[in-house]
Order: C-alpha cells, then sequence, then structure tokens
C-alpha cells in the first residue's frame, strides 16, 4: 500500500488582458491576480514554502488586530496552554479561542503578561473559562473555572485514601453533581428547565462544602470551593457558559500533536 497517492499536475491558465496605448503604441498587460513572488511551479524547496508563509504573515497582520477584539467582545471566552521549545528553549503555545474563531501565541513566559496582551487591562463583559491557573486570574472580566479539572482533584482524594468511607462518601456525593453540571446544557432544551437544575446543582453542591468534615483532604477540597465560589457558578445564571474548557482542550490538541512530532520551532519565525 502506498503511503501516498500520486497526483496529476493540474495546468493553470492566466488569462491577462493585454492593451495598447493609442500615443506610444506601447502594450500593457495585466499580471495574474497572485502575490508577487507566488508563481511557483512544481518542486517547491522548503525555503520557498517558509517565505511564501511569511509574506503571508505579513499580509494578515491587520486582522489579527480585528480578531483580538472579537475576542475581547465575545461573551464566552476560553484560554489555554501548553509547553513549546524553540530553537531549544523552553517557552508556551498559548491559546485563546471562541465558538468561532482561535488565536494561538507563542512566548517564553508562561506569565500573565502574555494573556494581559489579548485581554487588555479595561474591563471587559462576558466571561473567561480557563483551569485554576493562576496567570488567569488577573484578567479583567468574569472567570469561570473548568469543572472537569476539579472532578479529577477530587477523585484524586479517593485515590490517595481508598479505604477512608468518609472520603469515599464525600466523592460519591459530589462528583455526580460536577458530571451532572457539566452534561446539562445538552441534556436539557427548555431554558426555564436548565436554570432550574442548575440551581439546585449549584445549592447541593455547596451545602456538601459547607458541611462539617473530619477529614483533611475533604476539608482543603471544600476549602477550595468555598474560596473560589465567585469563579464556579456563572454557567448557573448564563447558559452560554460552559462549566468546563473542553472548547480550548480540543482546540489546542492539534498544537500539542505537532509539539510532540516536531519537538517544537527553529526560530520564532518558524513557529
Amino acid at each position: 500500500m502506498l503511503d501516498a497517492l500520486l497526483t496529476e499536475a493540474k495546468r493553470i491558465l492566466y488569462k491577462c488582458q493585454v492593451k495598447k496605448c493609442r500615443d506610444c503604441k506601447k502594450e500593457v498587460s495585466r499580471k495574474p491576480l497572485v502575490q508577487p513572488g507566488f508563481m511557483y511551479g512544481n518542486g517547491v524547496s522548503s525555503g520557498a514554502l517558509i517565505r511564501i508563509f511569511h509574506l503571508l504573515a505579513e499580509k494578515w497582520k491587520p486582522a489579527i488586530e480585528k480578531l483580538e477584539k472579537e475576542y475581547r467582545d465575545a461573551p464566552v471566552r476560553h484560554a489555554d496552554e501548553t509547553g513549546w521549545r524553540t530553537d531549544g528553549h523552553n517557552g508556551y503555545a498559548w491559546l485563546f479561542c471562541t465558538v468561532s474563531l482561535s488565536l494561538f501565541k507563542f512566548g517564553k513566559s508562561r506569565s500573565a503578561e502574555t494573556p494581559s496582551t489579548i485581554m487588555g487591562t479595561e474591563p471587559l463583559s462576558g466571561t473567561l473559562v480557563v483551569d485554576r491557573y493562576a496567570g488567569y486570574n488577573k484578567m479583567p472580566c468574569a472567570i469561570q473555572y473548568c469543572y472537569a479539572h476539579l472532578l479529577r482533584d477530587l477523585q484524586d482524594i479517593e485515590k490517595k485514601f481508598p479505604q477512608n468511607k468518609e472520603v469515599k462518601a464525600f466523592v460519591g456525593t459530589l462528583a455526580p453533581l460536577f458530571a451532572q453540571a457539566m452534561d446539562l446544557n445538552r441534556n436539557i432544551d427548555s431554558d426555564a428547565d436548565y436554570y432550574r437544575e442548575a440551581k439546585q446543582i449549584q445549592d447541593q453542591m455547596l451545602s456538601h462544602c459547607r458541611a462539617p468534615a473530619k477529614h483533611l483532604g475533604i476539608q482543603t477540597y471544600q476549602n477550595l470551593i468555598l474560596d473560589n465560589e465567585a469563579r464556579l457558578f456563572h454557567w448557573v445564571t448564563d447558559r452560554r457558559v460552559p462549566p468546563d474548557n473542553n472548547k480550548a482542550e480540543r482546540e489546542l490538541r492539534p498544537t500539542v500533536i505537532a509539539r510532540k512530532m516536531s519537538f517544537g520551532s527553529q526560530s520564532p519565525k518558524r513557529r
């Protein structure tokens, strides 16, 4: 079986208008509507392709600013990051996305400076859905923490103390509530039913986290929920806000695969 299918070369004919000056009789023709320097035939070298990409990047620079504004104006935003090496040095690939766009930004640091360049410093409406990485906490908008991460942290408590009955009961009660919250939007059509169910789930979560507990692991997790209550329940009052960051994780997955296959970039211009 062949790894790649052979294809026939496709011939493209550009029809260019030719005009003649009435005075000097000089002929003038219009060039094909392609970018300067982009008229390549078969067997384009890797260097030529890189040059094309660099030229296109310059052409698209003005569009990036418009996309960043569209991202800031969106009612629901997502963000995530993953490691990305450049010329052998550690760095990060950042993703900022909505339901209709995805922006990638590469940098050396994982500090809040990178998301701040996208989000700005002026207060924004809408909600940013992220994991609990502290770099996002300074962003000038409401923040929704990802329930998938919180659920894994909850399940880790039971893995550490599998024989403890109090831990088993706490996890067994709270974990299904996280799962219900993440599935609620898909399972309910009516807005009225959604908001009623969402409020009930929120009340049950907070009730379990406020209940007295003897085990230190449970107490630590309860404090995590109660201390971050303002960043956990935006999905309850706005159905557009998901309680998980699956959108960003799916969008970032191809970048993670590319990193594993390429081991990063040769230079900042070849990302």
